[in-house]
């Protein structure tokens, strides 16, 4: 079978495509001939090396990403023959393949009225968007702040919020960005590649946020914990500038709430429960991923350029076959 692999660590022209054998599933796994793959930033810091050694088990060449969305096409001794031919969500340590095998607890069935590409934009951004809702609790009437909002997992958390009733700010770096958020429901937008954004922020809100999604990182999070008015509540998930470090005894002074999901992993725990509620929030009607490309198999690094060049709106996505 075809596959991408990451043939050393480096940058985008590293992944190369390859044959290997076709995968043969062990005890209570299944194989899974997949349609599309999710393609993440994280793939890129996996790539390159830094992320691969600190929070992965990676040694080239390994196969990169995270799973996909295909159909049963072989189950293992222990698994139940009726998930042969049946259309799944696949939650894996690879997925850049036409076929991967893994533990059949780590699939979900698709629902009928949600398409192969839809789902798979659900897999992991979607999953993050519904923990981080269910992290924070956006209500009715409450000032929320997500910045990066026009990623994958931000314009869904856009949607989630909004759709709570929330008074929506969307950060995102250009003008086509901010539009795209503000018809999925962002009542302001502002952009924080500006000096005294988080002033424009305060400004706009009387004062501040009582709730903030840090989906950057790094600097940007320290900027997006100044809206936060006192007794309020920041969730930092975002790495793409490095987690974010910030005052902890100011935090407590001011009685802000500080989640930090992705370092602790909570997201992780909750990572299938998620991702089943976002495929029945997406069958409802209630969340829509917009897919920015979709790349062939064999383009995956043209993928990971766009990614790192910041040039795309929601959701990436391989075609596998």
């Amino acid at each position: 079978m075809r596959v991408v692999q990451a043939t050393e660590f480096g940058g985008p022209e590293v992944l190369a495509a390859a044959e290997v054998p076709n995968p043969e599933p062990g005890p209570d796994q299944v194989v899974v001939a997949l349609t599309f793959a999710d393609v993440l930033f994280l793939d890129t810091l996996i790539r390159n090396g830094g992320w691969a050694t600190r929070f992965f088990d990676r040694t080239p060449p390994f196969v990169p990403g995270t799973g996909g969305v295909g159909t049963v096409i072989a189950v293992g001794s222990g698994v139940d023959s009726a998930w042969l031919g049946r259309r799944v969500l696949a939650a894996a340590e690879t997925g850049y393949a036409e076929q991967i095998a893994l533990p059949v607890g780590q699939i979900l069935p698709v629902p009928d009225g949600v398409d192969d590409q839809t789902a798979a934009a659900l897999l992991h951004d979607g999953a993050t968007a519904v923990g981080l809702d269910r992290l924070g609790e956006p209500r009715r009437g409450q000032w929320v702040l997500i910045t990066a909002a026009a990623g994958g997992a931000g314009s869904q958390l856009v949607q989630l919020a909004a759709g709570a009733g929330a008074r929506v700010i969307a950060a995102a770096s250009t003008e086509d960005k901010r539009a795209f958020v503000k018809k999925l429901g962002a009542e302001l937008t502002v952009d924080y590649t500006q000096p005294n954004w988080d002033d424009q922020v305060r400004t706009a809100t009387g004062g501040g946020v009582s709730l903030a999604y840090d989906g950057a990182g790094g600097e940007l999070a320290a900027a997006t914990f100044s809206t936060i008015v006192d007794g309020g509540r920041l969730v930092s998930y975002g790495t793409t500038n490095g987690f974010a470090s910030l005052d902890q005894d100011d935090a407590a002074r001011r009685r802000i709430e500080i989640i930090t999901p992705v370092a602790s992993g909570t997201l992780n725990d909750e990572h299938l429960p998620d991702t089943a509620r976002a495929l029945a929030l997406a069958a409802e009607g209630r969340l829509r991923p917009t897919i920015s490309a979709v790349y062939p198999l064999v383009n995956a690094a043209d993928a990971h350029r766009d990614l790192e060049a910041r040039k795309l709106t929601g959701k990436a996505l391989l075609a596998i076959s």
